[in-house]
C-alpha cells in the first residue's frame, strides 16, 4: 500500500512538472519582445530546478556579448558580477564549451582556470551553450540547487529545453530585427531619393505611398488647401507621342489594371487654369498571385533641372564661342592686313599687328589652358607634382606675372617671417593666385589695393586674397566655385566663369580647401584657400612613425596601414592602386558587417569608408562602430553637397573628399588627415595648456606632474574636445581595452582633478555626463 501512495506521489509531482513546464513554453512563446522571452525562459528554469541564480549572455556573430538577463541576483550582486575583471575571460572559456556542464564545486573549477572566485557564493553550477542550426547565439547558466547538493539529470533536461527556446527566440527575433532594418533601410532611400516613387493601388487607383521628392513635383501643380490627391481627378498627361489623357475621364483604375510597362517616356503633367509639369517616367506593375495587377510603381523625375542644365550649357558653349572668337578675329585682321598690305606699312605699323597676333595667340592659349583643365577637373584626372615651397616665392612669382600683363592695382603682401614651407606644385599654385588676383582686379576700383596675406592654420597655411570692391551677396557665395555659376549678366564680359571652378580643383587636388567670404555687397570679398604643411627635417627625425613628410609615409619602419571600405570594386581598386603607390598598405573590404573585426585585426592607421553602403551609410558606421570612432576616418563619396559633408564633419570625420578625385589629391589628402592625428596643435582651455609633443601639462603656467595613465587620460579627453567620449571608448584608448570597468575610469578621473586642482562638483575642464562618461569643452 506504502508503495502505491508512493507511486502516486511521484505521477502527481511529475504532472505539477509537465503542467509547469508546459505553461511556461507558452508563455514564452506569447511573446515576441527578446528581453521578456529570455527573462521568462530563466525566471521558469529557476523555479523548475529550484536554482537560485539564473543567467542568459546572448552574442552577436563577433562573439560579443549584447544581452545579459539574469534571475535571483539583487540589484547590487548584478552590478558586481557585471564589473567583475574576471567575468569576461570566465564567459569566454564556458562560451566555447561543446555541451552542457554540471558542476558541485563551482568556487573549485573556476579557481582551477585561474579566476579568482571571490563572486562564485554558490557551489552547485549547470551551463549549456545555446544553439540554432549549430550557430552559438549564447550561454544558459543555473547556480545553487536549494535542499540538494547537486543539479540531476531531469533539471539538466530542463536547462537544454529551455536552452533551445531560448536560442529560437533569439535567433527568430534577429531575423525580425533584420527584415524590419532592411524594410526601414528602404524606406528611408526611398523617402530621400531624388527620384520621386508613387506606388498607386490598382483596385481603387488612388496612391498608396509617395516619397518626398514626388511630393514636391505636384506641388506645383496643387490647388492651395487642396490635398494633392485630388489632382487625379482633374489633372491631363500627354505622352511623348502627343497623346492626351484626362483622368477625370479616363480613371487611372483603368490604366492600372492594364499593367503597361513605361520606360524613360516624357509626360507632361498639366491642370486646367494651365499650370504643367514635364516628367521622365518609369512605372512597373507588381502583379498578385492569381496573376492580377496589385499595384503599380511609378517613378518621375522632374526635368526642370536637366532644362536648366541643358540651357546653362548651351550658354555656357555661346560664351565660350565668343570668346575664342574674339582673339581669332583680330588674329585674322592682322595677318590679313600683313598678308594684303604689307608692302605698304612702315616697320612700326607691323610690329604693332605682330604684337596683337602674339597677344591674342597667348590669349587663346590661356582659354584652351582653362578648357582643358576644367574638364580635366570635372573628369578627376587632374594631377600636381607638389614639392617643398616656400609661400613668399610663389606669392612673389604670382604678383610679378600679375603686374607684368598691365595690371594697375596696387598689391600689398604681408607673410609673417616664420611660415612654414607647404607642399605644392609650384605652377600651378601660381597659377591659382593668378586666377585669384584676376578676380579681385577685375571686382574692384584700380585705385583700391589687392592684399596677400598667409597664416599657419593646423596642419596647413592659410592664403587669404583680398580686394575692396563691389563684395558679394550671401546668397551666392555657395554657387561661386561651381561650373555654370549664375547666368551670363552676372559675369564680366570675357571671363567664361572658369577661373574660380579651376582654382578649386587644384586646391583640392593639393589636399587643401578654398572657400569665398564677403560681409556683403560693397564690402570687398576675401578668397581663402589652404594647402599641406611641410614638417621640419629635425623634427620627423622624431616624429611618429604614422606621421608623413611629403604626403607619403616615411621610408623607416613598415608602410602605414590604410583600410579602404567601398563597396563599388572600381573604386576600391582605384584607391587602392592609388594609395600602394604612394607608399601606405592599402587594406580593401567591401564588407561594412565584418568591420570591427577588421580593425582589431589589422590595425590600420587611417580609414577611407564610402557614404553610401548597402543597408546603411558610413556616417551611421563611425557613430556606431566605438573601433572607428578611435581612428581617423575620411570619407569618400559622389555625394558633394554642403549639408552631407558638414554632417560628417559633425560626426567626426577627419576629411570628407568628393568622387571623382585623383589620385595625387587621395594621396594628399590621407597623409594631411594623418599629420593631424600624429601631431595636433597645442591645446588651451582656460588656464589649463596641453604641449602634446612634449607631453606637458600646465595649470596658469605650473607645470603638474601625471602619471603615464593619467596624462594619457587627458589627451584622450582633450583631443575628442566637444565631444562625450564614453566609458568603454576610454577603457579602449587608455588601458587597450584591458578590463576594469567604469570604476577604473571613475578613480582615475577623480586622480587626474586632483592634480589639476580641480572640483568635482563644480568642473572647469572635465565633465561628468551621467551613465555614459566625459566630456571636455571646445576651446
Amino acid at each position: 500500500m506504502g508503495k502505491a501512495n508512493e507511486s502516486r506521489r511521484e505521477i502527481e509531482v511529475l504532472r505539477e512538472r509537465i503542467s509547469a513546464l508546459s505553461a511556461a513554453i507558452l508563455r514564452i512563446n506569447a511573446s515576441l519582445d527578446l528581453t521578456t522571452v529570455l527573462q521568462e525562459a530563466v525566471d521558469s528554469a529557476c523555479a523548475l530546478t529550484a536554482a537560485r541564480y539564473g543567467i542568459i549572455t546572448t552574442t552577436d556573430e563577433a562573439g560579443e556579448v549584447r544581452e545579459f538577463v539574469t534571475s535571483g541576483f539583487t540589484p547590487d550582486e548584478q552590478r558586481q558580477f557585471v564589473d567583475w575583471p574576471d567575468g569576461p575571460k570566465l564567459f569566454g572559456h564556458f562560451r566555447d564549451l561543446p555541451g552542457p556542464i554540471r558542476l558541485t564545486d563551482l568556487p573549485a573549477f573556476v579557481r582551477s582556470l585561474g579566476f579568482s572566485p571571490e563572486l562564485m557564493r554558490s557551489k552547485t553550477f549547470q551551463g549549456t551553450p545555446m544553439r540554432h542550426r549549430d550557430v552559438h547565439v549564447g550561454n544558459f547558466f543555473l547556480a545553487e540547487k536549494e535542499g540538494a547538493p547537486a543539479f540531476t539529470d531531469q533539471d539538466e533536461e530542463i536547462l537544454l529545453l529551455f536552452a533551445s527556446q531560448a536560442a529560437t527566440a533569439i535567433t527568430n527575433a534577429r531575423i525580425h530585427r533584420d527584415e524590419r532594418q532592411t524594410r526601414a533601410d528602404l524606406e528611408a532611400l526611398i523617402e530621400i531619393s531624388p527620384v520621386g516613387v508613387v506606388v498607386f493601388d490598382a483596385r481603387s487607383g488612388r496612391p498608396a505611398s509617395f516619397n518626398r521628392e514626388a511630393r514636391r513635383i505636384v506641388e506645383g501643380l496643387r490647388t492651395a488647401g487642396r490635398p494633392a490627391e485630388e489632382l487625379l481627378d482633374t489633372m491631363t498627361f500627354r505622352r511623348a507621342d502627343g497623346r492626351e489623357v484626362s483622368l477625370g475621364e479616363f480613371p487611372i483604375t483603368d490604366l492600372l489594371s492594364i499593367g503597361e510597362t513605361l520606360r524613360g517616356e516624357e509626360v507632361e503633367f498639366s491642370v486646367p487654369d494651365g499650370r504643367s509639369v514635364r516628367t521622365l517616367i518609369n512605372s512597373t506593375s507588381i502583379h498578385s498571385a492569381d496573376g492580377g495587377v496589385a499595384s503599380v510603381v511609378v517613378t518621375m523625375q522632374d526635368l526642370a533641372p536637366l532644362e536648366e542644365l541643358e540651357r546653362l550649357r548651351t550658354e555656357f558653349l555661346s560664351l565660350v564661342s565668343h570668346e575664342l572668337r574674339v582673339p581669332l578675329t583680330a588674329i585674322k585682321g592682322s595677318t590679313d592686313t600683313l598678308l594684303e598690305e604689307g608692302a605698304d606699312l612702315d616697320p612700326a605699323e607691323m610690329r604693332e599687328f605682330h604684337r596683337i597676333i602674339h597677344e591674342q595667340t597667348a590669349h587663346m592659349r590661356g582659354l584652351i589652358g582653362d578648357l582643358l583643365d576644367a574638364g580635366r577637373i570635372e573628369a578627376g584626372t587632374l594631377s600636381v607634382s607638389p614639392e617643398p615651397s616656400e609661400v613668399a616665392v610663389l606669392v612673389d612669382r604670382a604678383r610679378n606675372t600679375f603686374l607684368s600683363g598691365g595690371a594697375r592695382h596696387a598689391v600689398a603682401i604681408d607673410l609673417p617671417p616664420d611660415l612654414p614651407r607647404v607642399m605644392a606644385d609650384r605652377r600651378r599654385i601660381v597659377q591659382v593666385l593668378n586666377n585669384l588676383l584676376a578676380n579681385a582686379a577685375r571686382h574692384s576700383p584700380e585705385a583700391t589695393p589687392i592684399r596677400v596675406t598667409a597664416v599657419r592654420d593646423g596642419a596647413h597655411v592659410a592664403v587669404s586674397v583680398s580686394d575692396e570692391g563691389r563684395g558679394i551677396a550671401p546668397e551666392q557665395l555657395p554657387h561661386l566655385f561651381l561650373k555654370h555659376a549664375g547666368p551670363a549678366a552676372e559675369r564680366p564680359v570675357s571671363d567664361t566663369g572658369l577661373g574660380l571652378v579651376i582654382c578649386k580643383g587644384l586646391v583640392e587636388a593639393h589636399g587643401g580647401r578654398i572657400r569665398a567670404e564677403s560681409a556683403g555687397a560693397g564690402q570687398g570679398s576675401r578668397f581663402t584657400f589652404t594647402l599641406p604643411m611641410v614638417e621640419d627635417a629635425r623634427r620627423s627625425e622624431h616624429a611618429n612613425p604614422a606621421a608623413l613628410v611629403t604626403g607619403t609615409p616615411l621610408e623607416a619602419g613598415e608602410p602605414v596601414r590604410v583600410l579602404v571600405v567601398d563597396d563599388d570594386p572600381q573604386t576600391l581598386r582605384f584607391v587602392r592602386d592609388a594609395l600602394t603607390k604612394a607608399g601606405y598598405a592599402a587594406l580593401v573590404t567591401g564588407e561594412q558587417e565584418d568591420l570591427a573585426r577588421i580593425i582589431r585585426t589589422e590595425k590600420p592607421s587611417l580609414v577611407l569608408l564610402d557614404v553610401v553602403l548597402p543597408g546603411t551609410d558610413g556616417i551611421a558606421l563611425l557613430e556606431n562602430i566605438p573601433e572607428l570612432a578611435d581612428l581617423p576616418v575620411v570619407f569618400i563619396s559622389g555625394y558633394g553637397r554642403d549639408e552631407n559633408i558638414a554632417r560628417a564633419l559633425e560626426a567626426g570625420a577627419a576629411d570628407y573628399i568628393v568622387k571623382p578625385f585623383s589620385a595625387t589629391e587621395l594621396a594628399a589628402r590621407v597623409g594631411a588627415a594623418l599629420r593631424r592625428v600624429a601631431r595636433p596643435e597645442p591645446f588651451a582651455l582656460g588656464e589649463l595648456a596641453i604641449h602634446y609633443e612634449a607631453r606637458r601639462v600646465t595649470v596658469a603656467g605650473r607645470e603638474i606632474e601625471l602619471t603615464a595613465t593619467e596624462y594619457e587620460l587627458l589627451r584622450v579627453l582633450s583631443l575628442n574636445a566637444g565631444r562625450v567620449v564614453s566609458y568603454d571608448t576610454l577603457q579602449r584608448q587608455v588601458w587597450s581595452g584591458s578590463a576594469g570597468g567604469i570604476d577604473l575610469v571613475r578613480n582615475f578621473v577623480k586622480k587626474l582633478r586632483a592634480k589639476l586642482g580641480e572640483d568635482a562638483e563644480n568642473p572647469t575642464w572635465i565633465f561628468n555626463v551621467r551613465g555614459v562618461g566625459y566630456r571636455m569643452p571646445h576651446p
